[in-house]
């Protein structure tokens, strides 16, 4: 049998607040796995008196509800979010990337984290904060499961516009990620500039047209 799934909540903040820390930040990122298209990060600093509804992991919630939430964080919470490029992915890893994307994200938030619960089980080298990494950190955390809110939605939105640009891939349905159909047009269509060079399936189809 299996158990019920558990939703995030201001545990771990609450902790850190209770400790001394004034502003707790949640980061999260979304777009480590896609061929195509950014890796997107977006940090939260939610208020403790004004926690809104239903926040939740961004993959347990439809684009409605993620959305409607969304909108309430940002009328409510302090929000950032950041991006590292296809040309950064390629140039230092998709890790590496992801990093320096939450790096970005909580950079550019308005007010200064004391305290970062990053999602993950490691934290950013270059992040210069007190941070503690939490595993599944988006189904534990309020903070973290607000920022993959955050993040997805901000990068599904490029995906959708890139998609107008490069149409037949699907884009603006798999956020390029490697769907069948993805790896279809791939194969017939090519590959485009927004396309990961060093990810196995784009390298093999440009090896193959070198060759």
């Amino acid at each position: 049998m299996k158990k019920p799934k558990t939703a995030p909540d201001f545990t771990h903040e609450r902790a850190l607040l209770t400790e001394g820390a004034l502003r707790v930040a949640g980061v999260d990122e979304v777009g480590r796995g896609p061929l195509a298209g950014p890796v997107t990060a977006a940090a939260v600093i939610l208020d403790p008196a004004c926690i809104p509804e239903g926040i939740n992991d961004s993959k347990q919630l439809g684009k409605r509800l993620r959305l409607a939430v969304n909108e309430m964080l940002e009328g409510s919470a302090i929000v950032s979010v950041a991006h590292a490029t296809v040309e950064e992915i390629d140039e230092l890893n998709i890790l590496q990337a992801s990093h320096l994307a939450m790096c970005r994200a909580i950079q550019g938030l308005s007010e200064r984290p004391d305290h970062v619960l990053v999602d993950g089980n490691l934290v950013p080298k270059a992040l210069n904060l007190p941070a503690t990494p939490l595993v599944k950190g988006d189904a534990r955390s309020l903070s973290i499961a607000a920022a993959s809110i955050a993040a997805k939605i901000a990068r599904d939105q490029i995906m959708w516009d890139l998609a107008q640009h490069y149409p037949g891939y699907g884009w603006e349905t798999n956020a390029g990620y490697p769907t069948i159909g993805h790896r279809a047009a791939l194969q017939d269509l090519g590959v485009t500039p927004h396309h990961r060079r060093s990810f196995a399936p784009v390298r093999n189809i440009l090896c193959r047209e070198q060759n």
